[in-house]
């Protein structure tokens, strides 16, 4: 998907060290429960929350059955409005255009606006290797940014830092991209948002070229759509030249009707307001108003190979709320680096393996990233059914089986790591098929209790060291049963 993230660890090994960062935890425990309670306030207005995201379900649904005829039309639109669309099949071919629309320009330097899916393609690095520096606009993206860092949330990328955190990378950092921090910056909330403001205010006005996504494209006018809460996205949208946006090709709907659903449900599940603050559209070109070019990159990059299963095409009905991390007890507790990915929390351990496919270990263990608690499918606007995913691509790593990979029906092969857990199930279900032998081992259990370990030895260990083993009781149910009914030892129900 990306050369940003190569080489993270799988899910376990990055966790284990997450977790331990008590800093870490504590920023994560107070942002996310923050932002769970104030949207949890905003959805309780709603008489109708539950029928909003059926409907955002079925246009979602709808639009995905019918991919290609929308994005013809999309095409179409945004031409005739005065538009140029690229298409990308890739994160490298995206990459490639972008970097040359903007060496077209003649200019070496571009504002963004924050861009899931331009991180998703690494555009940053790759512009940098073509010696054009891009300047994130979004306070949190500059955060990350300023710190050498990597985002951690979708929708607060730098929600693992504190505001003393922010304030040094400020001071320390904000001199090597343009105007210096101020003397004596503070932590507080306002010292920090206007030396970010004094900082960037100067890039608006030099800029010639901006990089957007977009969080939806209407098909029927060619109408894109960014809502943000700062106002840099009107900055980049109106200001320069030249704008590029980097738009994955399930972000679009049928119609401007179907788009009224989602501006209801994601301001809502996001930053837990009635409507965004800013709510940018454009279609095309117009004289004297906004960029004289616009460019759109419909990027594709696994979409396509998702789509090919009807289970795991349900992750593309996602809106990028982020409502599944700020629920997810995992995400909490390990942070949003773990998942190695632009992607992290539920809607990660789903998106990420079907975009990347199972590619490496990271990918592997992505699936089995979550509890299964439901929480996540609960939250979701459009009601992605997170768990069903999880339990389905699990099934994927454990047993292989067909996938598309780049347009191509192919199987794979089960996981080399699973094969101890295969070998376990088998042998489980052999026993669970034979009574007898169930119940001799059951009894020969039984006996042994004072021999058994606390720990489990070899592949076993990684589970027992975070987990106690249940204790053996000194006897079966059945026999048990037997014992205290006087029955024949077959379990029943009694009158």
């Amino acid at each position: 998907m990306t050369g940003t993230y190569l080489g993270m660890p799988s899910f376990p090994r990055a966790a284990e060290a997450s977790t331990r960062d008590a800093r870490l935890r504590a920023n994560l425990r107070r942002a996310t429960g923050t932002i769970r309670a104030k949207r949890d306030r905003a959805v309780a207005e709603l008489d109708d929350w539950e029928r909003l995201r059926a409907a955002g379900a079925a246009v979602k649904d709808r639009t995905l059955r019918h991919l290609d005829h929308y994005l013809v039309q999309l095409e179409e639109s945004v031409t005739r409005a005065g538009g140029t669309v690229h298409w990308a099949a890739d994160a490298a071919e995206a990459n490639r255009i972008v970097t040359g629309l903007v060496l077209a320009t003649g200019e070496r330097e571009v504002v963004k606006v924050k861009s899931m899916a331009t991180q998703e393609t690494g555009l940053n690095g790759a512009l940098a290797a073509a010696g054009i520096r891009a300047y994130e606009t979004d306070l949190a993206e500059l955060i990350v940014q300023l710190g050498d860092d990597l985002p951690s949330h979708i929708l607060v990328p730098a929600i693992h830092r504190n505001r003393s955190e922010i304030r040094d990378i400020f001071r320390s950092r904000m001199a090597d991209w343009g105007l210096p921090a101020p003397e004596g910056l503070t932590d507080s909330p306002a010292d920090l948002a206007e030396a970010a403001r004094l900082h960037l205010r100067e890039k608006f006005l030099r800029a010639k070229v901006a990089v957007s996504g977009a969080n939806f494209a209407v098909a029927e006018t060619g109408t894109l759509v960014v809502v943000e809460s700062e106002g840099n996205g009107r900055m980049c949208l109106t200001l320069p030249e030249t704008l590029i946006s980097v738009v994955g090709i399930e972000k679009v709907v049928p119609t401007w009707r179907d788009l009224e659903i989602f501006l209801q449900l994601l301001p809502r599940s996001s930053t837990a307001e009635r409507m965004n603050p800013y709510t940018s559209m454009w279609a095309g070109t117009t004289d004297g108003d906004g960029p004289r070019a616009f460019h759109l990159v419909l990027l594709d990059n696994g979409r396509t190979d998702t789509l090919a299963d009807t289970t795991g095409r349900r992750a593309l009905r996602c809106i990028r709320c982020s409502a599944c991390l700020n629920v997810c007890p995992v995400y909490e507790r390990a942070g949003g680096h773990a998942y190695g990915s632009p992607y992290p929390g539920p809607i990660g351990a789903v998106l990420t393996p079907q975009l990347r496919g199972l590619a490496s270990p990271l990918e592997e263990s992505l699936p089995f990233a979550s509890s299964l608690c439901g929480a996540c499918f609960e939250a979701c606007p459009v009601a992605i059914d997170i768990p069903e995913i999880l339990v389905h691509l699990r099934e994927r790593v454990a047993e292989g089986g067909p996938v598309t990979i780049r347009g191509t029906r192919t199987v794979i092969r089960p996981a080399k790591r699973h094969g101890a857990e295969r070998a376990v199930m088998a042998a489980a279900g052999w026993a669970l098929d034979h009574p007898r032998a169930l119940r001799r081992g059951q009894r020969l259990l039984a006996r042994t209790r004072g021999l058994h370990p606390r720990r489990l030895p070899g592949p076993g260990r990684a589970w027992s060291d975070t987990r106690d083993l249940p204790d053996v009781p000194p006897e079966s149910f059945r026999d048990w049963w037997a014992r205290t009914r006087g029955g024949t030892g077959r379990a029943g129900g009694t009158s």
